[in-house]
C-alpha cells in the first residue's frame, strides 16, 4: 500500500544589503587616517629626539602637531569631509603637502616616512586608478627627492595601486550583491504569484469544481430522459445544482477577501456538518484556531471524505479530531478499497492527469506547517489520512 509523508520546507535566508560596499569603503578611508595617527604617535618621539634643540625642534613639533590634528579631524568626521574630497580633488594635494612638510622636517628615514603612504592609498580608495596614478606618482617623486633610497617611493606606488584595487573589488562585490538581491526579489514575486495560483486552484477544486461536475452529470442524464416526470425531477436537481454552484462561488470570493488572521474559530460545528453519515470522534480539549488554519483543516477533511465516498466504496468512514499538549491531529479513515498500487503515489503524474485532490491536500498541510500522512488503514485495509499540526504553528498559521 502506498504511503505518502510530507513536511514544510525550511525558509530561505534573507539577501545581503546592496550598500555594503559603500560602508566598507568609508571604513577603509577612516582606517587610512587611523594608520597615519598611529605612525605619527610612534615616530614623533624618535624624530624629536634626533632634532637639534631650538628652532628645528619647534619646526618638527609644529609639523607633527598640524599633521596629527588634520588626520584626527578627518578620521573623526570623515562622513562630513569625505564628500568634499569627491567634489574637489585638489584638496588631497594639500594633504600631500602636509606629508611633504613632515618629511622635510623629520626626514623620510624616520618612522614618520610611512605617513607618505597614506595619500596615494587614500587617492586610490576615493578616486580609483586614475586618481591614484597621479597622486602616487607625485608622492613617489617627492619622497625620492628627499630620501636616499627607492624603497619608500616604490611603496608609495604600491599603496596607490592597492587603494585602487580595493575600491574596484568593493564596488564589484556591491554590484554582484545588488544583482543577487534583485534576482531574489524577482524569484520571490514569481513564487508569490505561483503560490496564489495554486491557492486559487485548490479553492476551485474543493468547492465549485465538484458542484459543476455534478451539474454536468445531471445535464447529461436530462438529455437522455424522455419521461416527463423524470424530466421534471432532473430539471429541479439541475436548477438546485446551479444555485449551489453560484452560492459556492460567492462563498469562495467572500472567503478570499476576508481577514484570515481572525483567531478563535471552532472546528467542531463545520466538521459535524461535513461528517454527516460518518462517525465523528473528538479527544482532548480542542483549541480555537485561526480562520486560515481552520479553512485548510476542513478542506483536507472534506477532500478525504469525498475521495472515500466517491472512490473507495467503504462500509464505514471514521473521522477523529484529537488534541494533546503539543499537537492537533485530524484523521479520516475508511474500510474501503484503499489507495491501490504498490509504490508511492506520483503527485506530478496525478496532477497532469487532472487528479488534484491529493496534491491540494499536501499543499494545504504544508501551508499551515503540518505533516500529512496518507497510507493504509487499521489492519492494512482501506485508507487513512492523518494530519498532524504542531500547536506552536497556530501562532503563525496562515
Amino acid at each position: 500500500m502506498a504511503v505518502l509523508d510530507y513536511a514544510l520546507p525550511a525558509p530561505t535566508a534573507l539577501p545581503p544589503s546592496p550598500t555594503l560596499q559603500v560602508n566598507a569603503l568609508r571604513a577603509l578611508c577612516r582606517q587610512v587616517f587611523a594608520f597615519r595617527l598611529v605612525m605619527i604617535a610612534l615616530g614623533a618621539p624618535l624624530a624629536l629626539a634626533r632634532t637639534a634643540p631650538g628652532a628645528p625642534t619647534y619646526l618638527v613639533a609644529g609639523a607633527i602637531v598640524l599633521t596629527f590634528m588634520l588626520s584626527y579631524v578627518l578620521f573623526r568626521d570623515w562622513e562630513r569631509f569625505g564628500p568634499l574630497l569627491l567634489r574637489h580633488r585638489w584638496l588631497l594635494a594639500a594633504d600631500m603637502g602636509l606629508s611633504a612638510l613632515l618629511l622635510i622636517t623629520a626626514t623620510p628615514e624616520s618612522p614618520l616616512g610611512f605617513v607618505s603612504l597614506c595619500t596615494p592609498l587614500l587617492a586610490g580608495l576615493v578616486y580609483g586608478w586614475r586618481g591614484s596614478a597621479v597622486y602616487a606618482a607625485a608622492q613617489a617623486v617627492a619622497v625620492a627627492a628627499l630620501a636616499h633610497t627607492l624603497t619608500l617611493p616604490a611603496l608609495c606606488l604600491l599603496a596607490g595601486a592597492a587603494g585602487s584595487c580595493l575600491r574596484d573589488l568593493l564596488f564589484r562585490f556591491g554590484a554582484a550583491s545588488q544583482a543577487l538581491t534583485e534576482t531574489r526579489a524577482r524569484l520571490a514575486v514569481t513564487e508569490a504569484i505561483r503560490a496564489e495560483r495554486d491557492h486559487l486552484a485548490r479553492e476551485m477544486h474543493d468547492s465549485v469544481s465538484k458542484t459543476l461536475h455534478g451539474l454536468a452529470l445531471t445535464a447529461d442524464a436530462l438529455a437522455r430522459t424522455t419521461d416527463p416526470s423524470t424530466l421534471r425531477g432532473q430539471a429541479e436537481a439541475l436548477s438546485a445544482a446551479a444555485r449551489t454552484a453560484a452560492a459556492e462561488s460567492r462563498a469562495l470570493l467572500t472567503d478570499l477577501r476576508r481577514d484570515l488572521d481572525t483567531p478563535g474559530v471552532s472546528l467542531l460545528p463545520e466538521l459535524r456538518r461535513l461528517t454527516e453519515g460518518a462517525e465523528l470522534r473528538t479527544t482532548g480539549v480542542l483549541p480555537a484556531v485561526p480562520a486560515a488554519v481552520a479553512r485548510h483543516l476542513l478542506a483536507v477533511a472534506s477532500e478525504a471524505l469525498e475521495n472515500a465516498r466517491r472512490h473507495a466504496g467503504p462500509a464505514r468512514v471514521r473521522v477523529s479530531l484529537a488534541a494533546d499538549p503539543t499537537h492537533l491531529t485530524l484523521t479520516v479513515e475508511d474500510d474501503g478499497l484503499g489507495l491501490g498500487g504498490g509504490g508511492a503515489a506520483d503527485l506530478p503524474s496525478l496532477a497532469r492527469g487532472g487528479h488534484f485532490g491529493l496534491l491540494g491536500m499536501t499543499e494545504r498541510a504544508a501551508a499551515i506547517g503540518a505533516r500529512l500522512h496518507i497510507g493504509p488503514g487499521t489492519g492494512g485495509a482501506g485508507c487513512r489520512v492523518r494530519l498532524d499540526l504542531p500547536l506552536a504553528a497556530l501562532d503563525g498559521g496562515a
